[in-house]
């Protein structure tokens, strides 16, 4: 049985379901695209091919092996996209939550069911249908658990608004002891550099007190300054429009004082570095393509307490 326990984004990390490039398929028809990014690189012929895929994600197993955590693969479906496990599902405390995902994608979750099984039943939740919540838009730090969003009244136009505000309501209920705080995000379908996907394309936590954060990703500019005062300036790397289109703030914590990043990110990765931090640089540019990176494609199941 797992023991489930995620309370934040940068504990050392014990167990974690990492999504896989096998066989995900030809490219896309430009009318199947989820987001702006993916479309772009769709149109321009510059689409990842599965090779090379496949080869930055076991680039990223080896990092994992290397600090001795239990990695979970989704079982293969043939044609299918299986890399970014982070939208599927996520762990809150020790409860596993399933996400209410895109309907052609709910066969993403049949091929974890295995690890679900695993889980006390007790323990697994599925919010009603009209509850929209991805695990990109939902972020433990301690007491809090931050939420991306989209208010605007056109949620319904936007395949790229994946958390609603019943989403976020849905985890008020489940976690009455927490803080619940809600940020309301920029959304595109058309310019991937102003369309903040998840909150962890425009935000993320690292070490104890520190965040990389893109300022114009929130509509609301009093949310950028909440978080700003919360970790306080001198601990906030921020990141530029380009920074964020390549996905700057979607890396991943191991442990509280190691970070899996993009070996291009230099900027971060000094900076990181200046603060005591272990980066762990690896390729991830041709995930990149399809607006998700390295927090996307991981899954956490168990954090050390």
């Amino acid at each position: 049985m797992l023991e489930l326990n995620i309370s934040n984004e940068t504990s050392k990390l014990k167990a974690v379901v990492l999504g896989s490039a096998f066989a995900c398929g030809p490219t896309p028809q430009a009318a199947e695209a989820y987001d702006p990014k993916s479309l772009e690189h769709i149109l321009a012929g510059t689409y990842p091919q599965e090779i090379d895929m496949v080869a930055e994600m076991e680039a990223f197993v080896n990092v994992l092996h290397k600090y001795d955590v239990t990695v979970f693969r989704p079982e293969n479906i043939e044609n299918y996209n299986q890399i970014f496990t982070r939208d599927i599902g996520f762990v809150i405390g020790d409860i596993f939550i399933k996400s209410n995902i895109l309907p052609d994608r709910e066969r993403e979750l049949d091929a974890i069911q295995y690890v679900i099984d695993q889980i006390n039943p007790i323990k697994t939740v599925r919010p009603p249908e009209e509850v929209h919540i991805e695990g990109g838009d939902v972020m433990l730090w301690n007491n809090y658990i931050f939420i991306g969003t989209y208010c605007g009244s056109d949620y319904k136009d936007y395949i790229t608004a994946r958390t609603n505000k019943e989403g976020v309501q849905y985890i008020k209920n489940l976690f009455p002891n927490k803080i619940v705080k809600e940020f309301d995000l920029v959304k595109s379908k058309v310019e991937a550099r102003d369309n903040a996907l998840h909150l962890d394309c425009c935000f993320q936590p690292v070490g104890n007190d520190k965040a990389i954060i893109y300022k114009n990703g929130f509509r609301d500019e009093a949310d950028y300054f909440f978080l700003v005062n919360l970790f306080g300036a001198q601990n906030v790397f921020h990141i530029t429009r380009d920074e964020m289109y390549d996905m700057n703030s979607n890396v991943f914590s191991i442990d509280s004082n190691v970070v899996v990043s993009e070996k291009n990110f230099t900027r971060l990765n000094n900076w990181l570095r200046e603060n005591d931090f272990v980066v762990e640089e690896i390729p991830y540019s041709q995930i990149a393509k399809q607006e998700g990176l390295l927090r996307c494609s991981t899954l956490p199941l168990i954090r050390e307490v």
